[in-house]
């Protein structure tokens, strides 16, 4: 076998039937879907607004509540900056957990350093956070709560509707990134008590470089603020000429996602548990990392002991997965997610993160178990006792 990919968290291949649904928009139809005066342009809104439609479906939204973005990135980013900004007469507070994407952490870092009061709370080994917590960390001047519906690294799943729900007694606006749930488990901005929900493209099948923000619309409208000017597009809250075939790239992204999700997300469980039990089977020192129970289906995080991650992915060659460490540039640092779990400093550097997707088949995960053993055995027979690579850097200091 030549190459098996098990990196479906870090993006997804394009479905074939996701790209032919494209290609008319990259070829014959490449109107602009705001030129409303000739046939091109007529085209091409109503695949914009047909694509609002199936993205809406999928999380049980209005279509008129959905606000196409460049990706999760930008959507975190107009949901925390704008509601901030739109709310910034009655309160300066915002509240988000220590294991978010950057994409939430980094905005909010940057509010805390513009005199906006932050709260980073902390999370169980589990990767969850305490919705009692969150309850205790909101205050008279607290504007918004940010809290993923599942994390990029360990795949844990939060208590979305419960932390909503007390977000909506306290009248506090709350934003949930789910980059990584949408398409993978159900999704229902009403049940969930979300007022603002960011979707990526390219973790579900679809193209990079489009994502979308549900802005909730009633019970209660939501204030948002644009971050990005000129033109008004998108009801006002995201200015610039929509990516048109990446809009109706992701629209059939998500119908299929809504067509299929029971099925798929079943069998990538069964995938998931497989690679689990023939490695936990076949290694000693092994550790699953996060919520055996409240998890994503497609995800594990798996610490093997006396062997550095980058070491591992570069013996296994063909396999393309993720390392839990972050060796960059002479600044070498174990994931910031591992260590809120508190995942011990030998154990974090050692961490891969495997994440199955839609064409994986059972022979690929048979082929990467006999592979990662081969590859822990020959690495800690060279080094049984050999320090970690990456040394760790000390937690940033949280509000807990």
């Amino acid at each position: 076998m030549s190459h098996v990919y098990l990196d479906h968290s870090a993006t997804t291949p394009v479905d074939p039937r996701v790209l032919e649904a494209m290609l008319p928009f990259l070829r014959d139809r490449f109107g602009n879907a705001a030129s409303r005066s000739h046939s091109l342009g007529w085209f091409a809104e109503e695949a914009v607004e047909q694509a609002r439609d199936r993205v809406a479906t999928l999380i049980g939204a209005r279509p008129r509540e959905i606000i196409w973005t460049s990706g999760a990135t930008e959507s975190n980013n107009l949901a925390i900056n704008g509601t901030m900004r739109a709310e910034s007469r009655r309160g300066n507070h915002v509240v988000t957990q220590a294991t978010e994407h950057k994409a939430v952490l980094d905005p909010v870092a940057r509010l805390a350093n513009d005199g906006v009061e932050a709260t980073i709370l902390g999370v169980d080994r589990e990767g969850r956070v305490d919705p009692a917590a969150v309850e205790n960390a909101i205050t008279d001047r607290t504007v918004l709560v940010s809290i993923m519906v599942a994390n990029n690294e360990v795949g844990a799943v939060q208590a979305v509707a419960e932390i909503g729900e007390i977000c909506r007694r306290r009248g506090v606006t709350f934003h949930a990134d789910a980059a990584q749930a949408a398409g993978r488990i159900p999704l229902d901005v009403d049940g969930l008590n979300v007022d603002l929900l960011s979707i990526s493209g390219h973790k579900m099948y679809g193209p990079k470089g489009v994502g979308a923000l549900f802005v909730r619309r009633r019970s209660p409208r939501v204030r948002c603020e644009a971050i990005l000017h000129g033109g008004g597009h998108e009801r006002g809250l995201r200015s610039g000429t929509l990516n048109v075939p990446g809009v109706v790239g992701l629209g059939s992204a998500a119908m299929i996602a809504q067509e299929e999700m029971p099925e798929e997300s079943a069998r990538l469980a069964e995938l998931r548990n497989r690679l689990e039990s023939g490695l936990l089977d076949r290694l000693s020192g092994v550790t699953v990392n996060g919520s055996r129970e409240h998890r994503l289906p497609n995800l594990t995080n798996m610490s093997f002991q006396h062997v550095e991650g980058e070491a591992l992915m570069t013996a296994a060659g063909e396999l393309a997965v993720s390392s839990g460490s972050a060796c960059t540039s002479g600044s070498i640092g174990s994931s910031h997610v591992l260590r809120a779990l508190g995942v011990e400093d030998e154990l974090a550097p050692s961490s891969i993160r495997f994440s199955v997707g839609r064409f994986t088949t059972s022979e690929d995960i048979d082929w990467v178990v006999d592979r990662i053993v081969a590859v822990v055995e020959r690495l800690r027979d060279l080094s049984p006792f050999a320090d970690v690579a990456c040394n760790t850097v000390g937690p940033i200091e949280h509000h807990t």
